[in-house]
């Protein structure tokens, strides 16, 4: 049996490590990969879609980058892998407090939080216990 993934979307590198040092910390049985771009971790899915494989269980999401944001890339998402996400939860980790943004993330179905950053590990365990 393959071990489940987190995937973090976000264009801080520091903040990458940071994540992945918490989620080593949580111990949780996931593997960890990791994306500076929106475009970044499309192309990846759309290959492991192609090749039969399985997408992340979950998926952290930055939406604050440049060239693409989270909301580019839940349009997308939307409009491309719309069933191949359907077992996917995703969550927006974001150093946003916008009320509108926290709207935003609710008015798509796919989007099961929104967490300020920084994440902790009791925000990791509780994601990991809500994801499908």
């Amino acid at each position: 049996m393959n071990k489940k993934v987190i995937c973090i979307i976000d264009d801080d590198p520091i903040y990458q490590i940071l994540i992945n040092k918490i989620i080593i910390k949580s111990e949780i049985d996931f593997s960890v990969i990791a994306f500076t771009s929106g475009n970044e971790a499309l192309k990846s899915f759309k290959s492991i879609v192609k090749s039969n494989g399985s997408l992340p269980e979950i998926i952290l999401l930055d939406i604050e980058m440049p060239l693409m944001d989270g909301w580019d890339f839940m349009n997308i998402i939307r409009k491309d892998l719309r069933q191949e996400t359907e077992k996917t939860g995703i969550y927006i980790v974001s150093s946003s407090i916008s009320y509108e943004d926290k709207e935003k993330a609710r008015s798509f179905p796919e989007i099961l939080g929104f967490f300020s950053k920084p994440i902790n590990s009791d925000s990791i365990l509780k994601i990991v216990e809500n994801s499908p």
